[in-house]
C-alpha cells in the first residue's frame, strides 16, 4: 500500500483544515487507517484512527470534539477534518494503514505516508 498525504497548510488559531490521504491497492477497506502528528523536537504521536468496513473511530482526548477522521473506501481515501485549531496542534501529519484493530502505537502500523505540514499560528 502507498499512502499520499495532503491538504496541510498555515492556518490561524481558530481556523479549519481538511487532510487528506490516498492509497494505491485494491485492498484499502481491509486496514484499519490512522493519523499520526510529529511537532518539532517531539515524538510521532497517534492522533486518530478509523476501522475498515465495519466503521469505527477512536481518538486522541488532545483532539476529541474537534477533529474528525473518515473515509471513503470507493475511493480509497482517509480523510482528518481538523476544526478549531490551535497553535499545539502545529506538526507534520502523516496518515498510515494497520492491518490490527484500533491500534494507536506506531509500531502496528506497516505503511505511512510522506507527512503534511499543518501550521496554526496563534
Amino acid at each position: 500500500v502507498q499512502l499520499q498525504a495532503s491538504g496541510g497548510g498555515l492556518v490561524q488559531a481558530g481556523g479549519s483544515l481538511r487532510l487528506s490521504c490516498s492509497a494505491s491497492g485494491s485492498t484499502f477497506s481491509s486496514y484499519t487507517m490512522g493519523w499520526f502528528r510529529q511537532a518539532p523536537g517531539k515524538g510521532r504521536d497517534f492522533v486518530a484512527g478509523i476501522s475498515g468496513t465495519v466503521i469505527s473511530t477512536y481518538y486522541a482526548d488532545s483532539v476529541k470534539g474537534r477533529f474528525t477522521i473518515s473515509r471513503d473506501n470507493a475511493k480509497n481515501t482517509v480523510y482528518l477534518e481538523m476544526n478549531s485549531l490551535k497553535p499545539e496542534d502545529t506538526a507534520v501529519y502523516y496518515c498510515a494503514a494497520s492491518t490490527y484493530s484500533k491500534p494507536i502505537a506506531t509500531a502496528l502500523y506497516d505503511y505511512w505516508g510522506q507527512g503534511t505540514l499543518v501550521t496554526v499560528s496563534s
